[in-house]
């Protein structure tokens, strides 16, 4: 999950994105997830957020077979979980 939230707002979404997903860095939630509580997550982000200020992508991958993350600097969250 990646979010562009206005200020009064975003402290908000990270708090519910953290109730699913690990924190990686600014703005960036992973983690593997069922489908109920994504589409919990999803609700609950939607609820809290204002479309015309608002941006928050899912990315949502089939399997980890196609996944290759590569990491520069520091790391800021747990890589274990993806989604």
């Amino acid at each position: 999950m990646v979010y562009d939230i206005g200020e009064k707002r975003v402290n908000k979404i990270l708090k519910i994105g953290r109730k699913y997903l690990t924190w990686m860095q600014n703005s960036l939630l992973e983690g593997e997830i069922t489908e109920a509580k994504f589409t919990k997550l999803k609700m609950e982000v939607r609820e809290k957020t204002v479309k015309e200020e608002d941006s928050v992508i899912w990315y949502v991958l089939q399997n980890k077979k196609h996944l290759k993350k590569e990491t520069h600097g520091l790391q800021k969250g747990n890589d274990h979980f993806i989604i």
